[in-house]
């Protein structure tokens, strides 16, 4: 299918996100003074709110772009995690896979904001791996749910806060491959090397780094390209792809006969990067699942992560922007694509 067709096609995707769920808390205010107690500023908080976060904004975004969620984490048995629950429930999303626990709490952010800057973030957590026994059920759930709703795409989302165990990983990445379900990964350093044989490996360039033990110049192809192959030789995905900040991202797939490829980004006014790498994955998630084109998939999944970037705050993308954009901007995207 080619992207344009993709963008409208939402209601026939089915996905399954796997990972660390967190509550993103934000309060709201000015800064007027400076504290008298520490040289610190006041902030006047005039406003709260509360927003699914981690893996849960991967579920947004995939809602944003028109597909059907479910999620399967393991979060406390707290208020914060009530909180997660009902968000979900609102957004219909769902939950059969969602454990909730007494022996951790559910993770969260908070984040200060005044003048439309963040001054601080204030995080929650416990980041140990989960029980033995909730493995087991959060397999279980899993599987049963990888037979009930036969999604097309299932999005290993991995914040190392302890969901995603090398067990977990491997049990789950086995099942989806049993039913030849697509897999996609967005991986954090401590189980790098736990997702061998998914479709789609998609770390940042700084996580590719960390992951493959490598020093890799970032304005030097040339190394950006030893560490995609040297990661894709050791984890054999489908696709690699590397999103590479304002240098755009990089994409090799050899079984797809596509050799390593740079596609450039656009110039944008970045008004904060959290959530933009939720916002690729889960588009890059969404395009694979029906059956988009690899060269597609990379541009239009960066164009997505730039676009979040212009808001303040953890914010799914805008479909009838990222459609505009992509009419837009999708042939000079492709002319600007470096290929080795």
């Amino acid at each position: 299918m080619d992207a344009n067709s993709a963008l409208s096609s939402g209601q026939n995707v089915i996905a399954l996100v796997i990972g660390d769920v967190m509550l993103d808390a934000y309060m709201v205010g000015h800064v007027n003074r400076i504290s008298p107690e520490a040289p610190v500023p006041v902030v006047d908080v005039h406003s709260k709110e509360s927003r699914l976060g981690g893996a849960a904004n991967v579920v947004k975004n995939l809602l944003a772009v028109g597909a059907h969620v479910h999620i399967a984490s393991v979060i406390g048995n707290d208020p914060a995690g009530k909180t997660i629950e009902s968000l979900l429930n609102q957004l219909s999303v769902g939950s059969s896979a969602l454990l909730l626990t007494n022996s951790r709490p559910t993770t969260v952010k908070t984040r200060v904001i005044s003048n439309g800057q963040q001054l601080v973030r204030v995080d929650e957590e416990v980041t140990t791996d989960i029980s033995l026994e909730l493995e087991e059920e959060l397999i279980q759930r899993c599987e049963s749910l990888l037979d009930d709703i036969q999604p097309n795409v299932v999005i290993f989302e991995d914040y190392d806060k302890g969901v995603l165990t090398d067990r977990v990983i491997k049990a789950l990445i086995d099942a989806a491959n049993l039913r030849n379900i697509k897999t996609t990964v967005d991986p954090k350093f401590a189980h790098f090397t736990s997702y061998k044989g998914v479709t789609l490996f998609k770390p940042n360039l700084k996580e590719l780094g960390e992951g493959m033990a490598m020093a890799i110049e970032k304005e030097n192809d040339g190394s950006i390209e030893r560490g995609v192959h040297r990661m894709h030789d050791l984890l054999k995905p489908s696709i690699s792809m590397v999103t590479l900040s304002e240098r755009g991202v990089c994409f090799y797939s050899p079984e797809s006969n596509t050799s390593y490829c740079r596609i450039s980004a656009f110039e944008r006014e970045i008004m904060d990067v959290s959530g933009a790498g939720d916002a690729v994955i889960a588009v890059a998630s969404f395009l694979l699942a029906l059956e988009v084109p690899i060269m597609d998939i990379a541009a239009l999944s960066n164009l997505a992560g730039g676009l979040v970037c212009e808001k303040v705050g953890v914010v799914p993308v805008d479909l009838e922007h990222l459609k505009a954009e992509w009419k837009k901007h999708s042939n000079s995207i492709k002319a600007a694509t470096l290929s080795r």
